[in-house]
């Protein structure tokens, strides 16, 4: 089976996909985590996506498929994989497409997070990461034991440029204008299913459960 997640910044959408590729067995593609991974190598990618990315805004279709493309023609996605960050543009959905239909394969489920901007800030604005393992915090809905300090690893949390109010608004203004388009693209191919990121994690872990329940059901 092969899903993609999408949702506005801060809808829940990293957090909801770790734990739901281990529930149904998928692997989880995060185009954060492969950039990171490309900044933290300083890799040529990398370094074209870091200022793009400081800045909240989108970095380039060719180089965001580029990546995303060699991951997922890795033999551990064959029977696959959970996208979490990509497409994020008509352009991006098409490439997507192209690729897959070429391995005669399709996108079989298209989650939507929905979450509203006063959620969004909320949560981005108290996240808080470690700069050693890559662990998640939030100060107020998932504090460490240590203010500023990883329960795994010791680490030093810290909060990233993109999770700043000023950074968020700029990558909201981005979600309406270009990735929100990617709604109406994935209706039209009947694959859509709206779930509530506004609700308790459980919730709409719960409600993205069924809708993948429901499908399996009606391939079965």
């Amino acid at each position: 089976m092969r899903i993609i997640l999408l949702g506005p910044p801060g809808a829940g959408k990293g957090t909801q996909a770790v734990e739901l590729s281990k529930k149904v067995g998928l692997i989880h593609i995060s185009t954060g985590d492969l950039f990171r991974e490309a900044l933290k190598k300083e890799t040529p990618v990398g370094l074209i996506a870091k200022g793009f990315m400081e800045k909240g805004e989108l970095v380039p279709d060719k180089t965001v498929r580029d990546i995303v493309v060699e991951r997922i023609e890795k033999e551990d996605c064959q029977k696959g994989f959970l996208l979490d960050g990509f497409p994020r543009t008509i352009v991006q959905a098409q490439m997507l497409d192209k690729t897959l239909m070429q391995k005669k394969i399709k996108i079989d489920l298209v989650l939507n997070i929905e979450a509203t901007k006063e959620t969004v800030i909320s949560r981005l604005t108290g996240r808080r990461i470690c700069r050693t393992c890559g662990a998640n915090y939030h100060v107020i809905n998932i504090p460490p034991k240590e203010q500023g300090i990883c329960d795994q690893c010791g680490g030093e949390l810290y909060q990233r440029d993109d999770d700043k109010e000023e950074t968020i608004l700029r990558r909201l203004d981005i979600y309406e204008s270009q990735t929100k388009a990617l709604i109406e693209y994935y209706i039209n191919q009947g694959t859509l299913c709206v779930v509530d990121g506004n609700a308790a994690r459980e919730k709409t872990f719960n409600e993205m459960l069924k809708a993948i329940e429901t499908l399996t059901i009606s391939k079965s």
